[in-house]
């Protein structure tokens, strides 16, 4: 608010630049840039964004990529068919079912000290399972990469949301970012195909040991973050109970891929999920330091981003499954030229998230990007759903994928931003977690549904067409083929859903400053 009397005239003064995300008094210098400590300290966040972005990365990619590298891994250990799952389902299944835990745990001892020791276990989870020697010994040390990546990847997301808290710089972050969630998928497949095919499956773990030791250095040299609350205490039942029923939830979509909707393990796991995470909620409005405040996921806009995250990893996550086993099982492509397939899918990711989501985050809505990121992603399936054994990847495929990806870069930068908005400090870690829980149940739930979906329709489409043995060689892959597509069908429904309640649900304004940076500080000032 001007201070000038009527009838003076305003001194003028240097231009200022506002310092975005550091609150306090405003700097200048005489040629109007900030002073070279302001500029440090910028370069210093950003320096802390390369920190974070790598653990994410990491987290993220090892979700996918041993799915490669799996028959090389189940033939040298002597995984049977029926468990081979369980390299891939018990890092979900750890991941997804302790995530909310270990939000709550970055809050109460502190971000940047949980985030080191996550990467630490991590690394060494990592290294275990390179040497592993029985399929045991994989499956362990898969379990307990999923539980340190439980802690890592909540302390993550905290610490870039209380980094950045400028409009401008929050959605450049972001997108980075949400560039490494959407994309990093798909890059698992791509390093698991190089290493697999140049090395062995082992270095596919062993790769996480010198990635986690850099970004461990990093973490003592640029990371900031205030104590944790030492005197708080966990919510124990909440834990039991809520990470319990995600587990039972996690366990019983994966197990109903091999043992099909109906078996009576399947409907008993789903049975406990649902009655434990029902005494989660009750309990959360009577405990006195609750492991999931209730009024994070009440928020109208926080809800809808959890829900859009859910739905949009289910369908992608079944993309990533379908199109591993179609390049690799139908078209014969090598485990490298299987990831390499997936690169337009992470360019065209990376450029949706940094590219137009972070460059229109601060002038739309949320939704303005969500809704049109869905629709772009399920227009890329409806595309898949044309595949054929003879099928080109150039034609048929890449245009496919390169939708997908836009949609998905689209998407996720405004969902990560948005639900992590307005948190207070001591909520972040576990609003975080939401997020994160969201994505991991997400893609097991997209895994198995949508497995279970094209198993069966292929099975139903080889018995309808196979008359002679002399027909089993077109048959057959014509089936698994169909299969696909059906099941992409429901994937194109799924994304198309989650647009429709990100419509509907999100509608929080452009997180923007409604005037010119340098024009606000001169109104301050005047």
């Amino acid at each position: 608010m001007s201070i000038t009397r009527k009838g003076e005239s305003s001194p003028k003064r240097p231009p200022h630049r506002h310092q975005g995300s550091r609150a306090g008094p405003l700097l200048h210098s005489h040629a109007g840039h900030p002073p070279r400590h302001a500029r440090a300290a910028d370069t210093h966040r950003w320096w802390a964004l390369v920190v974070i972005a790598l653990a994410q990365l990491m987290v993220v990619l090892d979700a996918t990529i041993v799915n490669i590298a799996l028959p090389s891994a189940q033939h040298a250990l002597g995984i049977s068919d029926g468990n081979r799952q369980w390299v891939v389902t018990a890092y979900t299944l750890a991941f997804g079912g302790l995530l909310l835990l270990g939000g709550r745990i970055a809050d109460l001892v502190g971000r940047k000290r949980t985030f080191v020791i996550g990467l630490v276990g991590f690394a060494a989870a990592s290294a275990l399972g390179g040497g592993a020697t029985s399929s045991g010994m994989l499956f362990g040390a898969r379990a307990l990469q999923g539980a340190f990546a439980a802690v890592l990847a909540p302390s993550a997301l905290s610490l870039l949301t209380t980094t950045f808290t400028d409009p401008r710089e929050r959605g450049k972050a972001f997108g980075i970012y949400g560039a490494l969630a959407g994309s990093g998928s798909a890059i698992g497949f791509i390093v698991g195909g190089l290493l697999t095919e140049y090395l062995n499956w082992r270095w596919c773990l062993y790769v996480n040991v010198p990635i986690a030791v850099v970004a461990v250095l990093g973490a003592f040299a640029l990371l900031r973050d205030r104590p944790g609350d030492a005197g708080a205490r966990l919510d124990v039942p909440g834990a039991v109970l809520g990470c319990g029923g995600l587990v039972a939830v996690v366990y019983g979509f994966s197990e109903a891929q091999p043992r099909g909707w109906t078996d009576p393990l399947v409907l008993a796991l789903f049975a406990a999920g649902v009655a434990l995470l029902a005494a989660f909620v009750t309990w959360q409005t009577r405990a006195p330091k609750p492991l999931l405040p209730l009024h994070i996921i009440r928020e109208r806009n926080r809800a809808g981003c959890f829900l859009t995250m859910l739905l949009a990893v289910i369908g992608m996550f079944g993309l990533f499954l379908f199109m591993t086993y179609y390049l690799q099982g139908i078209l014969g492509y090598s485990p490298l030229r299987t990831g390499l397939a997936f690169l337009p899918l992470t360019a065209a990711i990376v450029i949706g998230s940094t590219q137009i989501s972070a460059r229109l985050m601060h002038r739309v809505a949320p939704r303005a990007l969500m809704v049109p990121g869905m629709v772009l992603a399920a227009g890329g399936m409806l595309l898949l759903t044309r595949l054929t054994v003879a099928s080109h990847y150039t034609s048929e495929v890449l245009p496919a994928l390169l939708l997908m990806g836009l949609g998905m870069g689209l998407t996720f930068m405004p969902v990560f931003a948005t639900a992590t908005a307005g948190v207070a400090e001591r909520d972040s870690g576990v609003t975080s977690a939401t997020v994160n829980t969201s994505q991991q149940v997400g893609g097991s739930i997209g895994t198995a549904l949508l497995n279970t979906i094209a198993t069966t329709s292929s099975a139903a489409y080889i018995t309808a067409h196979l008359h002679s043995p002399a027909d089993r060689a077109r048959v057959v892959p014509e089936g698994v083929v169909h299969g696909y597509t059906v099941a992409i069908w429901w994937a194109a429904a799924v994304m198309l859903l989650a647009g429709l309640v990100a419509g509907l649900m999100v509608t929080a304004r452009a997180p923007r400053n409604t005037r010119p940076a340098r024009e606000a500080v001169r109104e301050s000032v005047a």
